[in-house]
C-alpha cells in the first residue's frame, strides 16, 4: 500500500496561499513556531492599571542592556511587547505609533486600544493570503487604558486577536501560564503583578535569570501615562522574592 507523501514533499509549505489537503496553512504554523522560540513576554491587567514584563534575552556581556528594547510605547496610554522576530514587531509598532498620532491630529483625541489591535491584525491577515509575502513571525501584546479601564490584547501571526486578563507569549508561555492560572487575581496591584511576573520569569529562566534581562512598563488607570519600571524597582522586588523563598523554607 502506498504511503501518503509528507506535506513538505508535496509543496504545501512553499506558498502561503496554498492550503494542504487537511485544511492547514503550513507557513502560518511555522510562523507560530517562530513565536514560541522567541523570548518570553507577559501581560497582566491589574486593579490599578495594566502591566507588561518581558525578557530581553541579553546573553552577550558586551551588549549594552539599555539598547535592547522589548517593550514599546505606542501612545501615552498604550504600550506593547512582542515575541518572535523583533524586526517584524518593529514594523508593526512603527505603524501603530503613526496610526495613534494621526488619530490625535485628525480628531484631537486619543485612539482606543482595540483600534490599534485591529489595525495590526489587518496587516497580519493580508500577509496570509497574498502570494509573494510571508506571515509576520511575531505575536504582539498590546496593553492600554480606555476610559480609565485597563485592557490587554494578544495578536498572533495569522491576524487573530483575543482580549485577556493575563497572558504570556514566547518560549516560556506554558510555564508562565501555569503560574498565572493558579496565582493571578484581578485584585492584584501593578506592583503585585510585577512581583508575580518576576516569579514566573525566574522559574522559566532558572540560573539565567538576571535583572539586566528584564524590561517592564505599566500604565496606571488613573494617570493613563505609559511609564517604565526602573531597574532599582525590579531589583527590590526580585530580592523580596528571595526573602519570601527563604522564609517559606523555614
Amino acid at each position: 500500500m502506498q504511503q501518503p507523501m509528507p506535506h513538505q514533499l508535496m509543496g504545501y509549505d512553499r506558498a502561503i496561499t496554498m492550503f494542504s489537503p487537511d485544511g492547514r496553512l503550513l507557513q502560518v504554523e511555522y510562523a507560530k513556531k517562530t513565536v514560541r522560540q522567541g523570548s518570553t513576554a507577559i501581560g497582566m491587567v491589574c486593579s490599578d492599571g495594566v502591566l507588561l514584563v518581558a525578557d530581553k534575552r541579553v546573553v552577550d556581556t558586551l551588549v549594552v542592556p539599555e539598547s535592547v528594547e522589548k517593550i514599546w510605547q505606542i501612545d501615552e496610554h498604550i504600550g506593547a511587547s512582542a515575541s518572535g522576530i523583533l524586526s517584524d514587531a518593529r514594523v508593526l509598532i512603527d505603524r501603530a505609533q503613526l496610526r495613534a498620532q494621526q488619530n490625535r491630529v485628525t480628531y484631537d483625541s486619543e485612539i482606543d486600544t482595540l483600534t490599534i489591535v485591529k489595525d495590526i491584525c489587518d496587516l497580519k491577515q493580508i500577509c496570509t493570503q497574498s502570494g509573494g509575502l510571508r506571515p509576520f513571525g511575531v505575536s504582539v501584546l498590546v496593553a492600554g487604558i480606555d476610559n480609565h479601564t485597563p485592557r490587554l490584547f494578544e495578536t498572533d501571526p495569522i491576524g487573530i486577536y483575543f482580549q485577556y486578563k493575563a497572558t504570556a507569549i514566547g518560549e516560556g508561555e506554558i510555564e508562565v501560564e501555569e503560574i498565572l492560572h493558579s496565582e493571578y487575581k484581578p485584585e492584584l496591584s501593578v506592583e503585585d503583578g510585577l512581583k508575580l511576573s518576576l516569579k514566573a520569569l525566574k522559574k522559566v529562566l532558572g540560573e539565567n535569570f538576571n535583572i539586566e534581562r528584564i524590561d517592564a512598563a505599566y500604565i496606571s488607570s488613573a494617570e493613563k501615562k505609559f511609564k517604565r519600571v526602573t531597574k532599582q524597582k525590579v531589583e527590590k522586588l526580585a530580592s523580596e522574592l528571595k526573602d519570601d523563598k527563604k522564609t517559606s523554607k523555614k
